[in-house]
């Protein structure tokens, strides 16, 4: 299927596959010009061949393994549509041959003899003609299904990633240069020449010509448009310039870091958002001094620290920065030492012990499992926890931010002394002196990543004992083809048990490609954000393609009782998914936490700095009809809420799943 399909709603990459829709532009008649220059015709194209080079390697690497190209129909763009649904009888599929280890790869296709497309008639003079059939050639993975863009894996539009044709994503994916592919039925019909004053195709004032019958291949970056009848044909694919990762690597420090600094001043997705926008004049004062100071010195980990400074002024958990080995000896100096004991912050404010490591610090000092924690050297408690930098950051939520705090207030170097006042259960307050030693026990045990295990299938299901179905989607980071089909397995496998309550898990799911699974269960569209990009031409937020939503797949599936599990360990595209699974009608959603808030676009906010570094930040947001921002900061929050208190943060069941299979398989 064409990589434009309306069911990829990928966090990742909604700027690449979307485009926006506008109304169709009139044609009135313009006076012809020259034919576009020509090369000798032989028997007209057959073969169409061509490479490609690509810098997100995730599309190719994690999202699909199952690659070819096709003949798109370029139907959509000469009509302005987005949401042109690309007919299946004109689809011509060809080979493609991917290079991930140079991040490249090429295609072979064979043009049909007669093509099945729809007929445009494009030559702006007011009378009925044949017209022609346009395409282009793009990257066509295989998402659901069979290898066609039809049924549960349809695609709209016109393609903008990986396509012959070049595309402004600045400006509604205007068609702006590349090849296309034309065939005429006859020797009567005309086609642009070029683009004409205003600088778009398929418009009023394009110049036009006649073509020749059959095949043609147009260059639109020549002028007047090339045209050729060669039998074999090379057609490069492109990756539009915004979207491909900024390489800043061969610069200095200090011309790396001002060259990002002033694309996301202007681009940042989340300008002119109330306690979202960081103080960018105050920020640069900050940091800017700090990495020329380390460009001076040449020391990488100064320059790594000023970056990591300049990523916490932000609150928005996907700001993040990769420091290689350089980042993961700063975080293990900061996090190797502890006091043998864990904490939790409670519903009520108050700050229990929910760990205590065997003979370290803690039980040695007397402190006992589900102690009250009231100081922390001679300061309250929940102050001492307010001003903690958690290196997990930045985040775009309290809670979140909150929660962190906690657990890196009791990292610190060994050898560092901390007085601790508690009162153990049915006793009376006490303070006594910790020694923090090598340890990680005690900051493993309040890890949102424990139990968490990488190598997991991205899709999990079983029959628990309760007699509810229980799927687990851990991740929309991996083979999307696998991920849906895994997940239809498992309704598949739940309906013919006879099973009526359902139990979806999206705890520790860190995002991807949300694939709106919700569509097995709800045979209504659900509508979602509404993509949004910083524009150089109007110098504001525009709104990216038609709003997204979940479309109903074809087979529906149905249960009594519906369950959804969330926590703030839910991020990015996994929230989307939890969005959509939430407003399947009877879905109760249960947590103790809503999902994590860290909602955008970040695949055009891709950096590489110098010394091996990577920064990332969003330049797209999604908003809702009333212009407020779509779960960024707020998340999918739970509708049976699991208290946060001692007797549950001291259990050693998992309280928010056995909630849910009372919810699902009570009365």
């Amino acid at each position: 299927m064409p990589a434009n399909s309306s069911r990829v709603f990928l966090s990742l990459l909604l700027a690449l596959i979307l485009g926006a829709s506008c109304a169709g532009i009139s044609a009135q008649p313009v006076t012809a010009s020259p034919s576009p220059q020509s090369s000798d015709p032989a028997d007209g194209p057959q073969v169409i061949t061509g490479e490609f080079t690509y810098s997100n390697d995730f599309v190719l690497e994690t999202y699909y393994v199952e690659h070819a190209v096709a003949l798109n129909d370029m139907t959509g763009f000469v009509k302005r549509d987005k949401e042109w649904k690309l007919p299946v009888n004109g689809q011509v599929l060809g080979f493609l041959q991917a290079d991930p280890e140079n991040n490249k790869g090429s295609y072979r296709l064979l043009l049909p003899i007669k093509p099945e497309g729809e007929f445009n008639d494009v030559d702006n003079n007011e009378q009925k003609d044949a017209g022609v059939q346009i395409f282009a050639v793009t990257y066509s993975p295989n998402l659901a299904g069979g290898p066609y863009s039809e049924g549960d894996d349809p695609s709209f539009g016109w393609p903008s990633y990986l396509a012959s044709v070049k595309t402004d994503t600045e400006n509604n994916d205007e068609v702006i240069g590349g090849k296309l592919i034309v065939w005429a039925p006859n020797e009567q019909q005309s086609f642009p020449t070029d683009f004409g004053e205003d600088g778009l195709l398929f418009t009023a004032d394009d110049p036009v010509g006649p073509v020749p019958s059959g095949y043609s291949i147009l260059d639109l970056d020549q002028k007047p448009f090339g045209i050729s009848q060669t039998v074999e044909n090379d057609l490069p694919l492109y990756e539009p310039e915004d979207v491909a990762v900024k390489d800043f690597s061969s610069l200095s420090y200090s011309a790396a870091f001002d060259k990002m600094f002033e694309i996301l001043k202007k681009e940042y997705a989340f300008n002119g958002i109330k306690s979202k926008q960081p103080n960018w004049e105050k920020v640069y004062d900050q940091i800017s001094p700090k990495v020329k100071s380390a460009e001076k010195a040449k020391d990488p980990t100064a320059y790594f620290l000023a970056l990591q400074e300049f990523a916490f002024a932000f609150n928005d958990g996907h700001v993040g920065l990769d420091g290689g080995d350089i980042g993961n000896q700063v975080f293990s100096e900061a996090t190797n030492g502890g006091y043998g004991l864990a904490i939790r912050e409670l519903d009520n404010g108050k700050v229990i012990v929910t760990y205590i490591l065997p003979d370290g610090p803690a039980e040695k000092a007397g402190i006992e499992l589900g102690a009250e924690v009231l100081k922390f050297n001679g300061e309250a408690i929940q102050a001492a926890i307010s001003k903690v930098v958690a290196l997990s950051g930045p985040f775009s939520t309290d809670f979140a931010r909150r929660y962190q705090q906690a657990r890196y207030l009791l990292r610190a170097a060994p050898g560092t002394e901390a007085e601790l006042t508690f009162i153990n259960p049915g006793k009376g307050s006490q303070t006594v002196t910790l020694k923090a030693i090598a340890e990680r026990a005690s900051f493993s045990a309040s890890s949102l990543l424990r139990n968490y295990d990488p190598n997991a299938l991205p899709v999990e299901f079983k029959i628990l004992n309760s007699g509810a179905g229980y799927v687990r989607v851990n991740s929309n980071y991996d083979d999307l083809n696998l991920v849906i089909r895994l997940f239809e397995r498992a309704l598949k496998t739940f309906e013919s048990n006879g099973i009526t309550g359902l139990i979806i898990d999206m705890r520790q799911n860190f995002g991807g490609a949300p694939l709106g699974l919700a569509g097995f269960l709800y045979d209504k569209e659900i509508p979602l954000g509404q993509l949004e990009y910083y524009s150089e031409k109007t110098g504001k937020f525009e709104p990216e393609g038609p709003r997204d939503k979940v479309l109903p797949y074809t087979r529906q599936y149905k249960f009594d009782k519906l369950a959804l599990l969330v926590d703030q360990n839910c991020y990015s595209a996994c929230e989307i998914e939890a969005y959509g699974f939430s407003r399947v009608p009877g879905m109760v959603v249960v947590g103790q936490y809503p999902t994590a808030g860290v909602e955008a676009e970040v695949a055009r906010g891709q950096f590489l700095l110098p010394e091996g570094f990577s920064f990332q930040a969003p330049t797209g947001r999604f908003t809702l009809s009333n212009g407020s921002i779509f779960l960024e900061g707020v998340g999918v929050k739970p509708t049976r809420r699991v208290p946060i208190d001692a007797q549950n943060v001291l259990s050693q069941e998992d309280l928010v799943l056995t909630t849910a299979e009372k919810i699902v398989t009570g009365p």
